[in-house]
């Protein structure tokens, strides 16, 4: 048996034509080939170029390009801070905040910046929209901009996200795992939503690549919780059931994020992947989803975080590798034995799910979730397992 790890590009080789190439039955990759369909900042768009509306994800354009449709937006709210990304970066790089346009000439002076940059006004992007002269955007100088989550769930006054792992085998029929060992990010400094705090690093981003960075750092803890450990704070304060609902909703969200790229993605039996999904909660405990990124890192800062990856990457070895001895055979639909999971849980099959909705009532929604409700509104949707 033959374990192929590759990096984010060079996957990309490794199932091109014209490297000549093939996987054998013996073999796995730890990516699916066109992998960016889902953890790319710009490719979240209809067939007519537009970025999808959702209400898990923040109002987001796509700059130079869609700058006309980012100023229009702007000037309904222009006290609203919104965040820049770059499409292509991780760890923190080239993030900074706006919430005045006229900032967005300091970011057009020096693009290479790893700090936070906030704009609010509107002459700050067409002052850097007119030095780039609306060229069409490569994947160097693309940013995607949304709007920023300005009232975060605080706990000891400090902003926070969610890290958590999930493991795709197979995209049709989409098979995922959510792990239970995820961990909560803070910064070191307290949150203020103060402007003149917009470029205080330490307040709004919570990378740890930025975050150990600041005086405030704590080496032993390493400014982590771990989900459980979220779970029963949130339990403790805010009820059991509100936290329910707020993690079902995550899964929800997970789920559909899956869904939606599902038939973009080529979905060769060789390939699985391991997700880093990043959620921020606002103080409403209502689930953002920020990003999907590809390449989790894998390093670890703290003991307790090296136990916690090692323990990702033996389990996930122990649902990949069994499976692989049934590559030769075109039926095989990736379902591992219970002992294999560890500490995954099976968060969507959709080949049971509909499976199972032959032997539902009519309240179900597609796709094996729970949606039914006398008063009509939105349930807290409920992912098969």
């Amino acid at each position: 048996m033959d374990w192929i790890w590759a990096g984010v590009q060079s996957i990309r080789n490794v199932f091109s034509i014209d490297s000549g190439y093939r996987l054998t039955d013996d073999q796995v990759i730890n990516h699916f080939p066109n992998h960016v369909e889902l953890t790319r900042k710009d490719l979240m768009k209809d067939e007519n170029g537009r970025f999808i509306h959702l209400d898990f994800i923040p109002l987001t354009f796509m700059l130079p390009a869609d700058y006309n449709l980012f100023v229009e937006e702007f000037r309904k709210n222009p006290n609203t801070t919104w965040i820049m990304k770059p499409c292509g970066k991780a760890r923190g790089i080239g993030i900074f905040l706006v919430n005045k346009l006229s900032q967005l000439k300091k970011w057009s002076r020096d693009t290479r910046g790893i700090g936070i940059f906030l704009v609010n006004k509107l002459s700050q992007l067409r002052k850097w929209s007119q030095k780039t002269n609306f060229t069409p955007p490569t994947s160097k100088d693309t940013y995607v901009i949304s709007k920023y989550i300005d009232n975060p769930l605080l706990i000891g006054g400090k902003k926070f996200d969610l890290r958590l792992y999930v493991l795709v085998t197979s995209f049709r029929p989409l098979k995922c795992y959510m792990y239970r060992l995820g961990f909560a990010r803070f910064c070191t400094v307290k949150y203020n939503a103060s402007v003149n705090e917009l470029d205080n690093m330490f307040v709004h981003l919570t990378n740890v690549s930025i975050q150990k960075q600041g005086e405030d750092y704590n080496a032993v803890h390493g400014g982590k919780w771990t989900v459980q450990n979220m779970r029963l704070f949130l339990e403790g304060t805010r009820g059991k059931e509100v936290t329910d609902k707020l993690f079902d909703e995550i899964n929800w969200q997970t789920v559909h994020s899956l869904k939606a790229v599902s038939g973009n993605i080529s979905n060769d039996r060789h390939c699985f992947e391991c997700y880093g999904y990043d959620y921020i909660v606002d103080d409403n405990l209502k689930p953002w989803l920020i990003e999907v990124n590809a390449s989790p890192s894998l390093t670890s800062t703290t003991s307790s975080d090296r136990i916690m990856k090692y323990r990702l990457m033996n389990d996930l070895i122990n649902i990949v590798i069994p499976l692989v001895r049934c590559l030769s055979d075109v039926r095989w639909n990736k379902i591992p034995q219970k002992e294999h999971l560890g500490y995954f849980d099976l968060l969507f099959d959709e080949e049971l799910a509909q499976q199972d909705a032959l032997n539902m009532d009519k309240k179900l929604g597609p796709g094996g979730m729970v949606r039914g409700r006398k008063d009509g509104s939105r349930p807290s949707p409920a992912t098969w397992k």
